[in-house]
């Protein structure tokens, strides 16, 4: 069981997050803000991905007021992206659930003030983004790009608000490379009680940046390090989701889903178990429920994998076993077996739900 580190817990909307709270995943859109049809599109489609929290980027005045639009006809808690012109922020803190500046983009503490008191006036939270690429001078000059001056960076800011009385604050410590990443968070996570949202930031395309999300985000979370986390892929949003979903799977954090175990491709196996697994991975994807299922190709390892399963395949040559907590429930035709995994799995989520 892994110990998260104990967090203080804010809201974003009605989604916790810190605490107790469920580790969210959340996706930003790539639409311009102020195009209200397309923006709304993509946060719906965010949603029905399974995204808790979405992000927009609100880099001129236009997309500030286009947020009011898009709030009234959308569910999910919006967060404004601010780099730069402070007043965006304020224009938006009117519609939003979240502001999330970047200090080494908004270093006046004056327009800093002015952000915060206007998220203390509506209740809002603040993430304070710090980003590798976009340090403070003063911590850049000292430090260089490194996890130290990430670090200096948020404690710095950190204070700040403090000292202004608001303490709905969220962290974020993203850089472009795992170890950078990772040694910040780490070093930061004893010095305070604020929720962490995890990410490592322009990791690429869907394979880079889920090897590196998958090393990075997997390495914190099994550590008990990360309230709210976002998988940053060029490429589709709903991917984002995805990739971020599997993370907390299998690292063992959150329970919900299919974690489905199948033998690599070797010259034992005795069906075509690359379809198979594919095909079950489409049937049973709305499956919520926290099962461990097995599809095995041989006779060398399917019969134990079978037996430490809640439901499980176990391929012979053109037929096979279907076997449910260990137990045969069928021997069939190999074209029989897939269809009746899928129903042993259904009825078994149905009595787990």
């Amino acid at each position: 069981m892994i110990k998260r580190y104990p967090t203080k817990k804010i809201f974003v909307g009605d989604v916790a997050v810190g605490g107790d709270a469920p580790i969210s995943v959340q996706s930003m859109t790539y639409s311009d803000t102020q195009n209200v049809a397309a923006t709304v599109e993509q946060i719906n489609r965010l949603h029905f991905a399974g995204a808790d929290i979405v992000r927009v980027a609100v880099p001129d005045m236009e997309d500030a007021l286009a947020l009011k639009s898009i709030k009234e006809q959308t569910s999910l808690p919006l967060v404004a992206d601010i780099h730069f012109n402070y007043k965006l922020a304020l224009i938006a803190a009117e519609s939003v659930d979240c502001i999330r500046f970047n200090p080494g983009n908004i270093s006046d503490k004056t327009k800093i003030k002015e952000i915060v008191k206007a998220c203390q006036e509506r209740n809002l939270p603040i993430r304070i983004g710090v980003n590798a690429g976009s340090l403070e001078k003063e911590f850049d000059d000292k430090y260089g790009p490194t996890a130290e001056a990430m670090v200096a960076s948020a404690e710095y800011n950190i204070k700040y608000l403090e000292d202004l009385g608001f303490d709905d604050i969220k962290i974020s410590l993203k850089a472009s490379d795992v170890q950078r990443t990772v040694e910040a968070y780490r070093m930061l996570r004893p010095k305070n009680h604020y929720p962490f949202h995890l990410g490592v930031t322009e990791a690429g395309t869907i394979f880079h940046a889920t090897v590196k999300s998958a090393i990075g985000l997997g390495t914190l979370l099994l550590e008990g390090i990360g309230d709210t986390m976002r998988i940053s892929i060029t490429g589709e949003l709903e991917e984002e989701i995805k990739v971020g979903r599997a993370i907390l799977k299998d690292s063992g954090v959150a329970k919900e889903g299919l974690n489905i175990i199948s033998c690599p491709t070797c010259g034992r196996i005795e069906a075509d178990l690359v379809s198979a697994v594919a095909e079950i991975e489409e049937r049973t994807k709305h499956i919520k429920a926290p099962l461990d299922v097995s599809v095995m190709g041989c006779v060398v390892n399917a019969i134990g994998e079978a037996k430490h399963a809640d439901v499980a395949i176990a391929y012979g040559k053109g037929k096979g076993l279907v076997m449910v907590k260990g137990e045969v429930v069928a021997n069939l035709d190999e074209k029989e077996l897939v269809d009746r995994f899928v129903l042993e799995v259904e009825n078994m989520a149905g009595k787990e739900s």
